[in-house]
């Protein structure tokens, strides 16, 4: 009869035990669900090639293509170059003053980038490779088999479990896409760290045929990586240095002019180029229009959105001739880390948004210093910013990035 009751009590107990965990869990679950994740960047690293690498003044211009096209074509590039905004200490990879275009001097100007600002994001992170949970690597014009993440799971040995996912043919804005995809995945997928490389591989994209829109891109772009520690830890928190706050994405593709803008085919001599159209400046310009009205209504305080609002009602309902209205992001933004896509379009970019020559600076530097590096553009910029000393806790920053679809892309953060 003991025995029984004692049995009794054990099961009894034990189902309470089991219920009790039941009710915690689902505690647990609930609160998961009504908190959203927060994403947060625990640091960033841009690659650094060494001294040798910097053969993009106009000398060595001079030295290593004149004779490799007319004078008329070596002038239009030399004269788009002194225009362009790019320094004379901007880089290049072996393979372009070699003249040696292959896939093998493409892999290795890609380890090199890769590997270099990985490197310095583990050494200042403190993680391992293997604690990337989910590899994103932008690279626009160099898809080789395997991928770009490939070589990277490869070279540091990261576990069988990890996630990559390797993004190309998306341009210039491509870093703040893989941004936004980490953001996803870091939302469905609780306890993980993301690292989001942002690159672009040069070597097998020099032009050397006679149309003068694609030998444009030889004059501007040089090489660059940019890399990021994501993750929703919250262990992080007190290490972070930003906290994710809004990505904003448009895509003008339904527009042929747009969608032509910068366009990768072969000329009638059956080279391969990029082409870039002189649409670009207003296909740029109506794309960021489009991205701020969606931004707007996230960031902007309420008297910017009433003067908005305002204008509108004068422009179309009352037809008055009024200008339309652009909002002072300034305002909201302490920083801005806009896309070095060349002298032109920061200036017009500039007028555009009413900035500042101070809020321009990081954009100008980062052009002069290291040339259009495509997606990483906004991580050396941003790293400009911290170099200088000006970014304060609760600073929010504006990272704008525009490339080929044509696509314009925001990515918001606050300093933490």
């Amino acid at each position: 009869m003991l025995a029984d009751l004692t049995l009794f009590s054990l099961k009894e107990h034990t189902e309470i035990s089991v219920a009790i965990l039941i009710v915690l869990e689902l505690i647990v679950v609930w609160w998961n669900l009504k908190s959203p994740t927060q994403v947060y960047l625990v640091d960033f690293a841009t690659y650094k090639p060494p001294p040798s690498y910097k053969k993009s003044s106009t000398k060595n211009i001079r030295e290593l293509f004149k004779d490799q096209y007319s004078e008329e074509l070596f002038d239009f590039q030399l004269r788009v170059f002194e225009r362009s905004g790019v320094g004379e200490e901007a880089y290049w990879p072996p393979g372009i003053w070699n003249l040696e275009f292959t896939m093998e001097n493409a892999r290795k100007e890609a380890e090199v980038v890769m590997f270099g600002a990985l490197d310095d994001l583990f050494a200042k992170t403190g993680i391992t490779p293997k604690d990337v949970d989910i590899l994103i690597v932008n690279c626009s014009l160099f898809c080789p088999t395997p991928s770009l993440t490939s070589m990277i799971i490869n070279h540091y040995k990261m576990k069988p479990s990890i996630q990559n996912y390797n993004l190309g043919g998306m341009g210039c804005s491509a870093g703040v896409v893989s941004i936004a995809l980490a953001n996803d995945l870091l939302k469905a997928r609780k306890n993980c760290n993301a690292v989001v490389l942002s690159t672009e591989n040069i070597t097998m994209n020099w032009y050397m045929g006679k149309r003068k829109s694609m030998l444009l891109s030889n004059t501007l772009f040089r090489m660059g990586c940019g890399a990021v520690l994501l993750t929703n830890k919250p262990s992080f928190r007190k290490s972070a240095k930003y906290r994710l706050l809004h990505v904003v994405r448009t895509h003008l593709g339904h527009r042929d002019d747009a969608y032509k803008s910068i366009y990768e085919e072969q000329d009638a001599e059956g080279i391969r180029g990029v082409a870039l159209a002189r649409e670009i400046p207003t296909v740029a310009g109506d794309a960021i229009t489009v991205n701020l009205k969606t931004l707007g209504p996230l960031v902007l305080p309420a008297g910017e959105k009433l003067k908005f609002v305002w204008n509108w009602v004068e422009r179309k309902l009352l037809k008055r001739h009024v200008k339309p209205f652009v909002p002072n992001f300034r305002k909201v933004f302490q920083h801005f880390c806009i896309h070095t896509g060349g002298r032109g379009v920061i200036d017009a970019l500039e007028k555009q948004l009413s900035l500042s020559e101070k809020d321009i600076e990081p954009s100008r530097w980062s052009l002069r210093r290291w040339g259009n590096v495509s997606s990483s553009s906004i991580w050396y910029e941003l790293e400009y910013i911290e170099g200088k000393g000006r970014m304060n806790q609760g600073d929010k920053v504006w990272q704008l990035a525009f490339g080929s679809g044509f696509k314009c892309n925001s990515a918001v953060w606050q300093a933490l």
